[in-house]
């Protein structure tokens, strides 16, 4: 088994798509009902339009704050957080309240781990080990 993709709430989806695989250094694919990101070959993330997808119609135009954490390499992380505070983003060591935005990259675990909120508020986790 494995997973193929995920929708992704958004206020507007290629703009979103494109910010996020601009941060991620990731491609973004034809936009259709979706704007893709490729992951990876298995893996896309789908941005979808909040008003444009039934399953979020109980929502009226609200939705919840997603979490997505990628494993990357040295290499990746460090050209990713590179993005994250060339463009001024609240970044945090940790998912509680107390280090969300410390500005802190966490190292207790044997490699690099920082959180940060794309355009949407979603929070984005990158990690190395």
């Amino acid at each position: 088994m494995e997973l193929n993709h995920l929708l992704v709430p958004c206020r507007e989806k290629v703009e979103s798509a494109e910010y996020f695989a601009r941060l991620m250094g990731l491609p973004t694919g034809p936009v259709a009902h979706f704007a893709p990101v490729k992951i990876n070959e298995a893996l896309v993330l789908d941005f979808a339009e909040i008003d444009d997808v039934s399953l979020w119609a109980d929502e009226n135009g609200h939705f919840a704050r997603q979490h997505y954490a990628f494993k990357v390499s040295q290499d990746e992380f460090e050209a990713i957080f590179g993005r994250v505070k060339a463009e001024g983003l609240r970044y945090g060591s940790g998912p509680g309240p107390e280090n969300l935005y410390d500005m802190q990259v966490d190292q207790r675990r044997g490699g690099h781990r920082v959180y940060f909120d794309e355009l949407n508020g979603h929070s984005i986790e990158i990690f190395t080990a």
